[in-house]
């Protein structure tokens, strides 16, 4: 929960400096961000260097199978000790940096540019004023910024059907939250519409029939599990830079004569993907222990697919949006039954 805290905070923190035009503060954003992910990066692949050391002497005969992977967990242990202390250190500096916009708050201004040839005074102690110069700003603008809230449910594609799934239908869901930009394409012409953005996806797996993951070799196989277990969750959680074409029914106003565009005040549909980066996998199982609730978490790469990739599409009325995503790159890179990961749900795009 923490990482995921970095992670949001890092996005809004990046959007939110770019539409208020803080160049100081997104740069700085920004480059904490940066680092967060070259951590993460840096160090998946110091040991993926050493879990190969470790390979070489299982095929060499100096160790046995058992000691290999006894070695494996161990600097599986020791890298993500690492990734969460160096990554400590960047949440401490984010922390600091938010609380430096705070305590500087929002500048007033006396006059806001349009563009080199108009400017627009804001009369702080006119409240019709105000409001009025307000809403002309609005009208001139074609690129807007939501926040992105998605939730429902997630399953696997086996065999190009959902049926029989080896996971539970209602128990198994996603989330998604993150920031996105809605840029008119037409200057005169409210219909289409550029979305973009960057999201946190949370997709979650509950197997059925008391099951778990198990690592064999390259690949990773759903076992019944010898314990009782009360749950089962398998989580994998990815930042993505989702890209929609938008079709927007809002249509235009007129005001003074001249066209005044809204966005998010009727029907619209979008179509369009995302691409993005595994940030973590992660096995959560939970039972009684001699009376006693016991929960394993353990993290790993569990072979799953470094970078995500997939269709989405989303239809509603004003904020609110039927959503559906699907993975093209498998769950587990290399299965020999290849499963891409579904999700339905609602998605809420607020002004």
């Amino acid at each position: 929960m923490r990482n995921f805290t970095i992670y949001l905070v890092v996005l809004l923190c990046f959007f939110a400096s770019k539409m208020l035009g803080q160049e100081t503060f997104e740069q700085r954003a920004k480059t904490i961000a940066s680092k967060i992910e070259a951590i993460t990066k840096e160090e998946k692949a110091a040991l993926k260097i050493e879990v190969e050391a470790v390979n070489n002497q299982l095929i060499n005969g100096t160790i046995t199978r058992e000691e290999a992977e006894s070695k494996k967990k161990l600097l599986a242990e020791a890298r993500a000790i690492n990734i969460e202390a160096r990554v400590a250190v960047e949440q401490e500096a984010l922390k600091n940096l938010v609380q430096e916009k705070v305590d500087d708050k929002i500048r007033t201004v006396d006059t806001l540019k349009i563009d080199r040839r108009r400017s627009i005074k804001i009369y702080l102690n006119d409240k019709k004023s105000k409001n009025d110069t307000i809403e002309k700003f609005e009208s001139e603008r074609r690129t807007t910024s939501q926040f992105v809230f998605a939730a429902g449910l997630n399953n696997v594609v086996t065999n190009k059907s959902v049926e029989k799934s080896d996971f539970r239908y209602l128990g198994s869901h996603f989330y998604e939250l993150g920031v996105s930009y809605n840029s008119r394409i037409a200057k005169n012409n409210n219909l289409l519409h550029a979305k973009y953005g960057l999201s946190v996806m949370y997709n979650n797996l509950r197997p059925t029939d008391n099951r778990s993951f198990v690592i064999n070799s390259n690949q990773t196989n759903l076992v019944v599990n010898p314990i009782d277990l009360s749950d089962s969750r398998f989580r994998n959680v990815y930042l993505v830079a989702p890209v929609h074409l938008e079709f927007d029914f809002s249509g235009k106003k007129m005001k003074e004569d001249k066209p005044f565009f809204r966005t998010h005040e009727s029907v619209r549909f979008g179509i369009g993907g995302y691409a993005g980066i595994n940030l973590k996998s992660k096995q959560i199982i939970k039972y009684d222990d001699n009376d006693l609730k016991a929960t394993e978490r353990t993290k790993g790469d569990f072979n799953t697919s470094n970078f995500i990739y997939g269709l989405s599409s989303y239809i509603g009325y004003k904020s609110t949006s039927l959503y559906l995503k699907y993975d093209l790159n498998p769950l587990f890179k290399d299965n020999t039954v290849k499963q891409n990961n579904v999700s339905l749900g609602l998605r809420f795009d607020f002004n």
